[in-house]
Formats: structure tokens, sequence, C-alpha cells
């Protein structure tokens, strides 16, 4: 993506995040809202771009950019992971391995692949990532278990490839 693209994108995403939850445009007068917004934003797309990598948060902003997509997309990033991973109490280690036991639990595969990236830049070794599934699968069952391992194998295997290229 060109510095201009970027710029746009950005500026474009910073709009969004000054609407409410309903689509409106907020009140100018209401500047400490839209200050807190901007923050949470600015603070959300830059944990997810920690944990998820910049070309995955670009690539999704982009994809979104300009169509239906967008205002999720800028509301994920300020209530997800500005308001929820920027929390106290829990490091980013732990709240990955959150994320891959709900996701073993709802199935959600793609966003599984995602996150078990994310726990691997967050420190997790394959044997936590393992051992998660694992311990999910005893409450999930076993099919989720083993569509879920079936997605961790590729994803780690993928890794283990791209660090053996470095």
């Amino acid at each position: 993506m060109k510095k201009n693209q970027r710029h746009k994108l950005r500026q474009r995403m910073r709009a969004i995040s000054l609407k409410d939850y309903k689509g409106r445009t907020m009140d100018s007068n209401d500047a400490a809202t839209q200050t807190q917004q901007t923050s949470q934003w600015q603070d959300g797309i830059k944990v997810r771009r920690e944990v998820l990598g910049d070309t995955y948060v670009t690539e999704s902003l982009e994809r979104s950019a300009g169509t239906e997509s967008e205002a999720l997309q800028a509301h994920i990033t300020e209530t997800v992971w500005g308001a929820v991973w920027t929390r106290p109490g829990l490091d980013r280690r732990s709240r990955s391995l959150l994320n891959i036991g709900m996701l073993v639990a709802l199935n959600q595969h793609h966003e599984l692949a995602i996150h078990l990236r994310g726990g691997l830049r967050n420190g997790l070794t394959r044997e936590e990532i393992v051992e998660s599934i694992i311990h999910a699968t005893a409450y999930c069952g076993a099919p989720a278990g083993l569509a879920a391992m079936r997605v961790a194998q590729k994803v780690l295997d993928a890794e283990s490839a791209a660090a053996g290229a470095l």
C-alpha cells in the first residue's frame, strides 16, 4: 500500500470512529467523546497491528474501505482492540489462550488461524497452543477439537516453514 493510500485510509477510519454506534455523526460540541473515541481507536489499531501483524490488519482495512463493512472494522478496532485488549488484568498471552478456547468452541476456523498467529506473536509456544486445543476439546467435543487441530497444524507448519526460510 502506498503512503498516500495509507493516509487516506487512516483519515477515513478516523472519520468513522467519530460516529456513534447507530451511524450518526456525533455533535461537534461533544469534543470529549470525540477525543476519547479517537484515542481508543488509536490504541486499538496499535494493539491490533502488534497482535495480528501489520500486513493482515492493513489488508483487512483495505478490503473494507468504502464498503458497508468499513464501519464494523472501526467498531471492532475501537471496542475489541482499543477497549478490551488494552484493559489491565490479563496479559496478551492470556488473552490469546482465551481466544483460542473460545474460537474452538465457536468453530470459527478463519478467526482461529488468525489468533493462533497472534498467540505466537504474543509468546505462546507450540506446546501451549496444542494443549489449549486439547483442553478446549474436553469441553467442546471431539469434532470441534479435531477441526481446530487441523487449522492449528496448518498454521504451525506454515510458521515453521517461514522461520526456516529466514
